[in-house]
């Protein structure tokens, strides 16, 4: 298999996980915050923030991972 397609493949995966544990992580803060107000669970501004910004590095992260995976092929 190539090395960059192999960077990807992996980087799909991490990215993947990343993304499911920032989503239980958020979740889970969100409805201890709507339990402790009294109030239905949804996610603030911040929370909507943080979830953005991890879906970017999600989609950059397999694309550095297939450069940098090309990149150690390629010096050997």
């Amino acid at each position: 298999m190539d090395s960059a397609l192999h960077g990807l493949l992996v980087g799909l995966a991490i990215s993947a996980a990343l993304l499911i544990f920032e989503y239980v992580m958020i979740n889970k803060a969100v409805n201890e915050r709507a339990k402790k107000y009294n109030r239905k669970p949804e996610f603030d501004v911040t929370d909507r923030r943080r979830m953005h910004s991890m879906l970017r590095f999600a989609f950059l992260l397999p694309i550095g991972f297939a450069v940098i995976f090309w990149i150690v092929s390629f010096a050997r």
